[in-house]
């Protein structure tokens, strides 16, 4: 399926310990059967300050999806096109079906800024104490992999080149 922006829609749903952590409309930008990339408003509510960046009404976040990938890469923008960098989830590769696309948070995240001077770890503190090493390590093992190829990938300046 390839499709032009705002041509479809599909609601995306991020799972997280079993329960839906956020779920919201998003337009489909792409689908070449593997990598389905979409866009979508900030869907959180109000802003949220992590620090480093700040997440806030009329930022646009472009999302890449992958069906073989154990991480998802959004593209943040402010309202005004400015990019601020791309957050990434750790998941289970995308579920997609004709109206939803569904991804497993496994904790672990990883935040490189629109210079690619700052790309941090997150939450590895909450991938430890979640319990999945324990309870499926051949995914506690795909995490950890994605994100040491991820942040790799970011401190060598070739993060962007998963998105051509």
């Amino acid at each position: 399926m390839s499709a032009r922006w705002g041509e479809s829609r599909i609601d995306v749903t991020l799972v997280k310990a079993g329960r839906t952590k956020i779920r919201y409309p998003a337009d489909v930008v792409a689908d070449d059967g593997n990598r389905i990339t979409v866009r979508a408003p900030w869907a959180g509510e109000g802003v949220r300050d992590l620090g480093f960046v700040r997440f806030e009404p009329g930022d646009v976040f472009t999302e890449y999806y992958w069906r073989d990938r154990w991480y998802a890469v959004k593209e943040v923008r402010a309202g005004d096109g400015a990019l601020k960098g791309w957050y990434t989830d750790i998941t289970r590769p995308a579920r997609v079906s004709a109206d939803e696309l569904v991804v497993e948070d496994l904790d672990l995240d990883l935040w490189v800024s629109a210079d690619g001077a700052l790309v941090l770890r997150l939450d590895e503190d909450e991938f430890a104490a979640s319990g999945l090493a324990e309870r499926d390590p051949g995914a506690a093992e795909q995490a950890e992999h994605a994100l040491d190829a991820l942040e790799l990938l970011a401190r060598q300046g070739r993060f962007t080149s998963l998105l051509d």
